[in-house]
């Protein structure tokens, strides 16, 4: 089958296909601090850019919508092999477990097996056999909801839930008794994300939106379980004013025991402020003094996501992480009756050799994991900071600890480029541990080879670079290669699994994987040299990555093929404006495009701290040197790309990619027949949250497909010039 997909597709260089749809240029000028700025598809914004919506001019859009995405598929549906490679990648995914909790005699945790559209939340006592205790398919077949998160309560006896529809992100919180299976009466909605659980059960602090309209009115209530939500009282809403009042908003963590709410605002994916409330008294009085922690510190401390539990407090101690006079992050011990950085005790210094990611505790041990050389190592220590070991890991990869009761036991999640995701139950405090699930997945990791190279960067940065393919790879200059990058929020690229890209690796394909500036693979320094000001460096690593695979006989442009999602998607924008000689296709998934406008639209305002804002005229001049909606030049011979959006995206508008797409068909020089500017819009998706089974596929044929025909996979390759 292998061989027949890809003679198929190395033939498919003579089809022609229809002309993209023409797109009117009706141009807006407007002059910024003084600079003008021709914005010449404004129109594609429709109604997200008024004050008011504007039926006609977005059905106008829908209509233009339509048509890209029927001009799309008339390419992308005429690539022979699709079937085969829909059923390659179906057979590769053959499920997945994860997100495993336990309460009391209870444990929690979500699966998806073959032929189901979303995971199931499955539970089970000790010994007892596992059944399903949410399953989205029951109430919607269709696919499209999906288990946004679940909280169980301390005892597990009830579970909180949010679910939301085809991506939209809107979360609406459900109560379920475990045991019966019954949904109570209680039901919240506007965005509602996890919660926060009194230690008996009967109430719960949660994080919503008080106006759907309103991205930034976010805010911490409190419910009583078996009330009317509005009866629910407020403990923290975001800043009106101020540096809070375009953040994520507040979060909020209670101690095991109920009497602490540790409390926040971010203030970028790097900053944010922390307080301290006796929320005992809060529940006796109505009110408590929120004390600060840290306020007003260029740091990170604590919460190392705003979607995952603080770090751990036992008793009146909070064991935090924080990158305050740390960029690589240290644990110290705060007293949250006296909590001022002056009273801190530091457990666990800064390493400059690692950057500390997280922190969990189980068994009375302190568990902290390092990323260092971009892989992940646990190290353990006692709650007075002394050093207990490594924690020994299956191999050089991507790990997870997760505590799950007040005992040693734990559930350690691994993967690897070579090695398909697994699940352990570990003893923290032995080390022991034993496999609880194993991803099924059928091929031989022993004919892939994994590298991790360095390669200097434009300003002569040193960045690693992860390599993935077949044992026995020739640098012949040969060989179609696929460059992913990310570089932004401090997010971290680390060794993965992906079933999708086996395809692409046993057909002999590369594929190639840096750690650019703006990640966190490196701490908090590492991150910040590719934010703001700095973010050419981003662009530039990547395409240093490029050009180093390239002198280095791995590939030639013709063969190379990038792919980037959400911010990596603004990366694939500004590669291929910057250097379109460069790359042979990319791939740009929901991505950020118009770097004057972005701040206007969704909650695109909480980037600011990362990128910048057109509002400032300093901070105007770095935006316009690098943004790819503003740096495309008529005439210029532009690499084959497909943009990807989802019309129900609640972080990056589509308007970015049909604004992209219009302006890049009418500029390129490059034939569209054989360098076609596609674009595909799903209504029924947002970012990739809570996409379909089905949708997964399909967007994973048409990706990988449109870039194996772009760098010819499975054809004859010509002797190197």
């Amino acid at each position: 089958m292998r061989l027949k997909l890809f003679a198929i597709l190395a033939a498919i260089q003579a089809i022609a296909h229809a002309a993209p749809p023409p797109t009117p240029v009706e141009p807006v000028k407007e002059a910024l601090h003084g600079v003008e700025i021709v914005d010449p598809y404004r129109w594609l914004e429709g109604s997200a850019g008024l004050a008011a919506p504007d039926k006609a001019l977005d059905a106008r859009v829908a209509a233009w919508t339509d048509a890209q995405n029927a001009y799309g598929r008339s390419v992308l549906d005429r690539l022979p092999g699709r079937k085969e490679l829909e059923t390659r990648l179906r057979d590769r995914g053959r499920g997945g477990r994860g997100n495993v909790k336990r309460r009391g005699d209870r444990l929690f945790y979500q699966q998806i097996e073959t032929g189901q559209q979303q995971p199931v939340l499955l539970v089970s006592k000790a010994g007892g056999t596992p059944r399903a205790l949410l399953d989205p398919a029951a109430f919607d077949p269709s696919g499209l909801t999906t288990l946004a998160w679940y909280e169980p309560s301390p005892d597990g006896r009830r579970v909180a839930c949010g679910l939301f529809r085809a991506g939209d992100e809107n979360a609406t919180l459900y109560l379920l008794e475990t045991d019966s299976g019954t949904w109570l009466a209680d039901e919240i909605s506007n965005k509602v994300r996890e919660v926060e659980w009194l230690p008996d059960g009967s109430a719960f602090l949660y994080n919503q939106l008080a106006d759907l309209k309103n991205p930034y009115s976010r805010r911490i209530r409190f419910h009583r379980v078996g009330t009317h939500p509005r009866q629910d009282l407020t403990l923290m809403e975001q800043d009106k004013q101020g540096p809070g009042a375009t953040t994520w908003g507040p979060f909020a963590h209670l101690s095991p025991d109920g009497h602490w709410a540790v409390v926040g605002h971010w203030m970028g994916s790097s900053v944010n402020d922390l307080w301290v409330i006796d929320f005992h008294e809060w529940l006796r009085t109505g009110k408590a003094a929120r004390r600060p922690i840290v306020v007003g510190q260029p740091a990170q401390s604590g919460l190392p996501d705003v979607y995952l539990k603080g770090d751990p407090i036992r008793g009146d101690t909070l064991y935090m992480t924080t990158t305050l006079d740390a960029p690589n992050k240290r644990v110290v011990a705060v007293d949250l009756n006296d909590p001022t950085p002056g009273k801190w005790r530091e457990l666990i210094p800064e390493r400059k050799d690692a950057a500390l990611q997280s922190l969990s505790l189980a068994g009375g041990l302190l568990a902290a994991e390092y990323l260092k050389s971009a892989t992940t190592h646990i190290e353990r220590f006692g709650l007075d900071g002394k050093p207990k070991g490594e924690l020994p890991l299956p191999g050089l990869g991507s790990a997870g600890l997760f505590a799950t009761s007040e005992g040693p036991e734990a559930f350690l999640t691994f993967a690897s480029f070579n090695e398909p995701p697994t699940i352990y139950q570990v003893d923290v405090a032995t080390g022991e541990r034993r496999v609880w699930w194993q991803a099924s997945v059928p091929f031989d990791p022993a004919s892939l080879e994994v590298e991790q190279v360095g390669y200097p960067s434009k300003d002569g940065t040193r960045i690693s670079m992860f390599l993935v393919h077949k044992k026995g790879l020739k640098r012949d200059g040969c060989n179609p290669t696929l460059l992913y990058g990310y570089g932004g929020f401090g997010i971290s690229t680390t060794p993965d699994f992906d079933a999708g890209m086996l395809p692409w690796l046993e057909a002999g394909g590369l594929y190639a994987l840096p750690n650019l500036r703006g990640g966190g693979e490196y701490g908090e320094d590492w991150h910040r040299a590719g934010m703001l000001e700095k973010k050419q460096n981003v662009f530039d690593d990547f395409i240093a990555a490029a050009e180093w695979l390239i002198a280095q006989g791995y590939t030639r442009p013709e063969k190379l093929a990038i792919l980037g999602g959400s911010n990596g998607g603004l990366l694939i924008g500004a590669a291929v404006t910057q250097r379109p000689d460069l790359f042979a296709a990319g791939v740009a998934q929901s991505p950020l495009l118009d770097m004057v406008r972005y701040q206007k639209f969704l909650r695109a305002r909480n980037w600011i701290p990362e990128y910048g804002s057109s509002d400032d005229p300093k901070q105007l001049a770095w935006l316009l040197r690098y943004s790819p909606y503003h740096n495309v030049k008529s005439g210029v011979k532009y690499p084959a790309l497909l943009i990807i959006a989802g019309e129900q995206d609640e972080r990056v508008h589509a308007l970015h990619a049909r604004k992209m797409t219009a302006r890049l068909q009418a500029a390129t020089a490059s034939d569209p027949d054989a360098k076609p500017i596609l674009l595909q819009v799903d209504r029924d998706s947002g970012h990739g949250m809570g996409k379909s089974a089905d949708k997964q596929i399909a967007s994973a044929v048409d990706e990988i497909s449109f870039e194996m025909w772009q760098t010819g996979m499975g054809g004859a390759c010509a002797a190197r010039p």
